[in-house]
């Protein structure tokens, strides 16, 4: 019998993602939840970087650093939550974005607004993940 795992998927139906996603992503059942907190792009030494793509790469690393210490990585991850306080550079995040997931991209959804908790964060990630 195979084992549940993570599945994504986009229906045939309905036009493709307009960007590095999956329409749905389905988790087994009695699957363990996991929600993080936003992650930030703060560096080691608890430092804002001023340019945003600076901001971008410690998210990222913050973002397996958290998952990491659960043993989880990219393949658990069903959904992430993207707020930003200005505009993206899409080819510098979706650069960082493959590195963590190659093509097997979980849910996501991204926003804009005026301002995250504190006034140096430009960009903060909610992921959730699931462990089977």
């Amino acid at each position: 019998m195979n084992k549940p795992q993570i599945t994504r998927k986009n229906p045939s139906n309905m036009s493709a993602p307009v960007g590095n996603y999956s329409h749905i992503t389905k988790i087994p059942r009695n699957a363990e939840l996991f929600v993080t907190s936003g992650q930030i792009g703060v560096d080691p030494e608890g430092r804002f970087p001023e340019q945003m793509n600076d901001q971008i790469y410690y998210t990222f690393q913050n973002i397996q650093t958290v998952l990491h210490s659960e043993a989880l990585d990219a393949t658990n991850i069903i959904k992430v939550n993207i707020w930003a306080t200005q505009k993206i550079d899409w080819d510098y995040l979706y650069a960082e974005w493959e590195k963590l997931f190659g093509n097997d991209y979980p849910a996501m959804t991204v926003g804009y607004i005026t301002e995250l908790g504190l006034p140096e964060i430009k960009i903060e990630i909610e992921v959730w993940a699931a462990k089977v």
